[in-house]
């Protein structure tokens, strides 16, 4: 049986994306269309917060709210080594230093080494909501107020996710998504938006997304080519429609692998589960041992797997500059060393996850699927 990772075919051979693009190619508005105001005003009401803000990408969208709360040469942000490079390129692009601090088993910021890595020069801090799983908003939040920081969500990964039935990406002073045709919620390219309540913020993320302009010909600031096209805001409405579907689809799907896998507790670690937080599974990551020789079984039977991610950021050739090195967050090593990824994708079929499951138990107990 052939078991893929992803199956974008299926999620994109779909004859309404057609349609959408002539549509936009008919009235030629490629650039702030209604389309953009009108997938905002939608997303903000998925986030539960006053304003969305659509731009070009996931990491120009934590890019611009960290130029928007101010961040920049000489502040420190912290965040977690563990996530896809994007979070950290867009500290440094913004002109701070990432100040990293280790993640819990659950793979989000540990927030009780958050407090020990303020200095006189922390601005802000920078969660991950890693594989569509909420980190410890409440917890960041006050620590963030007795520290007077600001908060900016990477949420990339956590369209949907809640805590306590609040969204991902609804408790800082901003939160950043991204709309990659990886995501849950996905356009045909690249894509990103930001989530606020702040109306202020609101205004200055406007502005910076599209070069700083209050009209044609005037600009209230130098700011940065980093708008949402029409043509994929237009997507992002119609792929929004599904999205609770897909969001249950990939939560059921998880729910059969912890099940099925259950009773390899000693060779494997199942995603972490906290009863007041929705999970988004964005990945389906899970500990194992032997990893490669795991990956080589179900690759030879069919089954396509990811590791997310191999290489820590703070053992990346930049970060090593930096003076960072190995040793310095044993959790996020391990982990790097050990995760690896289903596939958890909407299109799959029981039989599909249930033979994924067989070829793990055939490796770990020799049982032939």
């Amino acid at each position: 049986m052939k078991v893929l990772y992803l199956d974008l075919p299926k999620q994109f051979q779909d004859k309404a994306f057609l349609a959408i693009m002539e549509r936009q190619f008919d009235r030629c508005q490629f650039m702030m269309g209604p389309e953009v105001e009108q997938f905002e005003d939608n997303f903000a009401s998925i986030c539960g917060t006053a304003c969305a803000v659509g731009v070009s990408s996931g990491t120009d969208a934590i890019f611009l709210a960290l130029k928007a709360v101010d961040i920049g040469s000489g502040d420190e942000v912290i965040t977690v080594p563990n996530s896809f490079v994007a979070t950290v390129g867009a500290i440094v692009a913004a002109g701070a230093k990432p100040v990293f601090v280790d993640v819990a088993e659950d793979y989000n910021i540990d927030v009780e080494k958050i407090e020990p890595a303020v200095t006189a020069r922390t601005k802000a801090i920078l969660p991950v909501h890693l594989t569509g799983n909420p980190a410890d908003m409440p917890t960041i939040m006050d620590i963030a107020d007795r520290h007077r920081l600001q908060v900016i969500e990477d949420a990339s990964q956590a369209v949907g996710a809640t805590i306590n039935g609040r969204a991902a990406g609804s408790f800082g002073d901003a939160g950043a998504f991204s709309l990659h045709p990886l995501k849950n919620l996905n356009v045909c390219g690249d894509g990103g938006v930001i989530a606020t309540s702040s109306s202020e913020l609101c205004r200055k993320l406007k502005l910076l997304r599209n070069h700083g302009l209050q009209n044609r010909d005037e600009i209230a600031f130098f700011g940065y080519n980093c708008r949402l096209d029409t043509v994929q805001a237009a997507i992002a409405n119609y792929v929004m429609k599904s999205l609770p579907e897909v969001i249950n689809r990939r939560q059921g799907n998880a729910g059969l692998y912890d099940e099925l896998l259950a009773d390899l507790g000693d060779s494997l670690t199942l995603p972490p589960r906290s009863r007041n937080v929705c999970q988004v599974f964005h990945t389906y990551v899970i500990t194992v041992r032997e990893r490669q020789a795991l990956i080589s079984h179900l690759a030879a039977r069919g089954v396509e797997t990811k590791v997310h991610y191999p290489v820590p950021i703070h053992l990346q050739k930049p970060c090593l500059e930096m003076g960072y090195k190995r040793g310095d967050f044993p959790v996020t090593e391990r982990q790097a060393e050990s995760v690896i990824s289903l596939p958890i994708h909407q299109h799959l079929t029981e039989e599909q996850i249930r033979y994924t499951c067989g070829v793990i138990h055939e490796f770990y107990e020799g049982a032939e699927v």
